[in-house]
């Protein structure tokens, strides 16, 4: 068998370069206006979700249109279920080849991403497969040799199925870098680069990422054409059905029994306590 063909990368100062919004990105204000397909919607309503977030709203449809899209956002904005959806609809799933390959810097995150995936495309009979160290490597094999759809894994394992042959790139035709700046924290730069060699020329790249030091900016000017760039400033993250409050609690020894004492008086079922 020969061996995977392997793209060059290019490199480029971008010592100088400041991040904005495009200016024609469109904000489109609810799912059912997306041109999604019907069995995507079923999977997108039955997951909980009533309307597109300010991430959703201006990333989904140039991820479907086939741009490639560098996002800037936290935790909490509906990151995931932003480049999750743009997936499902890109997806040919009568061809059981891997089509979209998404790295991320951690396995939990990387299992959390092939969990929402699978519930969005529930009406789809679509197959994603998580790729992480520290599992079975017969099963990789396994579900790789049967064919997925979609494979989100860290990069270290990635790069050695690709390696292997295991993982066959022919078919790809997205990568999704999630919390990028994460990734190069971890010191997965290489790995990244190492994979991404290996992908068709005409492969479209998304990059989320909270932050976007020089180093992401270097790696996207490697890796894209022509991006889109969306930035969901603070004020759009809306937290709606979320009250927030506190308690001035005059002694420190008081903060337990309070806590208690509100726990006994409120039905919380979800909390975040500082």
């Amino acid at each position: 068998m020969s061996e995977p063909r392997v793209r060059r990368v290019v490199t480029e100062d971008l010592s100088n370069v400041e991040f904005e919004t495009s200016e024609d990105v469109e904000v489109i204000s609810t799912f059912n206006t997306m041109g999604l397909r019907e069995e995507l919607l079923r999977g997108i309503y039955a997951y909980g979700f009533e309307k597109p977030s300010a991430i959703q709203q201006r990333s989904i449809k140039p991820i479907v249109k086939g741009r490639d899209v560098i996002a800037q956002a936290q935790s909490g904005t509906g990151k995931t279920a932003t480049f999750s959806i743009a997936i499902l609809q890109s997806l040919d799933t009568t061809l059981r080849d891997t089509q979209v390959l998404c790295l991320s810097p951690t396995r939990e995150l990387a299992v959390q991403i092939q969990k929402v995936i699978l519930a969005l495309g529930d009406f789809m009979n679509v197959q994603c497969h998580a790729c992480i160290g520290g599992t079975n490597l017969g099963e990789d094999l396994r579900k790789l040799d049967y064919g997925q759809h979609v494979v989100s894994g860290t990069p270290g394992r990635v790069f050695d199925m690709i390696r292997r042959r295991v993982l066959r790139t022919r078919s790809i035709k997205m990568l999704v870098l999630d919390e990028a700046d994460e990734m190069l924290n971890k010191g997965f730069k290489e790995q990244i680069y190492d994979v991404y060699r290996y992908l068709p020329p005409a492969t479209q790249v998304v990059l989320v990422s909270a932050t976007l030091p020089h180093e992401i900016l270097e790696m996207t000017s490697k890796f894209m054409t022509d991006p889109i760039r969306i930035l969901v400033k603070r004020d759009e993250l809306t937290l709606e059905g979320i009250k927030q409050f506190f308690v001035a609690v005059e002694r420190e020894e008081w903060k337990f029994d309070t806590l208690c004492d509100l726990y006994d008086t409120l039905t919380i079922t979800q909390a975040v306590i500082f």
